[in-house]
């Protein structure tokens, strides 16, 4: 049995609660899980419909920073069957009291704390006394060998997928609505915030129009930049060629994603934010788009550089701009789509979870 111990989770909506997810209904498969999770908002329905239990922990952060513990501790103890314990977070199992195996996920903006300061040693207490650390991406892994985590107990293992499911039309055609029947589309999925770099994105969009005049970038998510990001278009006058959308159904965002040329997310780092992977990268390859992103953090374990898209630096809006205008070009994202759909089976749960079952 195994117990995944995670404070995201769905209903709630976002790139961890899909790996935790993902990850929870691919260990399913082996064997018997219990899932000890936050709790979340109109969880009963979700909760209900799944193949395993999940209990939630209700309160405020602090008060479920213990109680959460509490609970597992609880059931270790009443249940020695309970072979392994998989957590999403250092934090997750900073205070649980159990000599079972215990396994953590990393993603590089939990761990990312200056060396030898009061979090990074609280870090590393955890992760160096954990049986695996697993890493997101190559990124991921060199940055907790710089910040002190012991290398023999990482392993890389990048989040996966579920394949992606066919789009109903009435979403494809509400999609080609949407992006007004112009024929250079590039599109972001993710929140708003100064790491994903929307705003360099649009000050290329400024340039790029000149040559392709009919170009338009799809911005799909919410955030503290929003705001920003919309008064910059206005400021340069490029309301008919960038879209903003949030809270759509995802049938239509993946049409959406699944009618663009480029997903496109070239990421900085951003105090000590960073990207650690960029699962919706993969996402878009389903649908045989390619992708830019950034070169600081792990896109490049999702994007391989002239193949399935372009790296490039995400501070530098010149790069930038090249990098669309090259995939725009002659069309070449089409080539590079291609590779991308091919390449993007590597990450299916059902191959990914072999690399799990290697050390639980």
């Amino acid at each position: 049995m195994f117990l995944v111990v995670t404070r995201t989770f769905p209903p709630e909506v976002g790139g961890m609660q899909n790996l935790m997810w993902g990850l929870a209904k691919s260990l399913a498969k082996i064997d018997l899980i219990k899932v000890f999770a936050d709790y979340s908002e109109n969880h009963e329905d979700f909760d209900n419909k799944v193949s395993f239990s999940v209990e939630r922990v209700k309160g405020i952060k602090l008060l479920r920073k213990y109680r959460k513990p509490h609970l597992v501790n609880e059931y270790l103890n009443q249940n020695p069957k309970v072979k392994c314990i998989i957590s999403d977070h250092w934090k997750s199992l900073e205070l649980i009291k159990t000599d079972k195996k215990k396994i953590c996920l990393i993603h590089s903006k939990e761990i990312n704390h200056k060396k030898g300061s009061r979090v990074n040693k609280k870090v590393l207490e955890v992760l160096n006394n954990v049986d695996h650390v697993i890493a997101n991406s190559n990124f991921t892994k060199n940055l907790a060998i710089e910040l002190g985590v012991e290398e023999k107990k990482i392993k890389v293992i990048n989040p996966g997928v579920d394949p992606a499911m066919e789009i109903p039309k009435n979403d494809l055609k509400k999609a080609e609505e949407i992006l007004k029947g112009k024929k250079n589309r590039l599109i972001t999925v993710s929140r708003f915030d100064k790491r994903k770099n929307h705003e360099k994105v649009i000050m290329a969009i400024r340039n790029l129009k000149e040559i392709y005049p009919d170009i338009i970038y799809t911005c799909i998510g919410y955030g503290d930049e929003e705001e920003n990001l919309k008064k910059l278009v206005i400021e340069l006058k490029l309301e008919n060629h960038v879209v903003f959308l949030k809270d759509i159904p995802n049938d239509l965002k993946n049409a959406l994603v699944a009618k663009s040329n480029i997903f496109i997310m070239p990421s900085i780092i951003h105090k000590n934010s960073v990207e650690g992977f960029g699962i919706a990268f993969v996402e878009a390859a389903q649908y045989g788009i390619p992708s830019i992103g950034g070169k600081d953090g792990g896109a490049s374990d999702a994007i391989i550089h002239q193949k399935t898209g372009l790296i490039c630096d995400g501070n530098n809006l010149e790069e930038i701009y090249s990098s669309i205008d090259s995939l725009l070009k002659e069309n070449k994202y089409l080539e590079y789509g291609k590779e991308a759909k091919l390449n993007s089976q590597k990450f299916h749960w059902n191959k990914i979870i072999e690399n799990y079952k290697t050390i639980l």
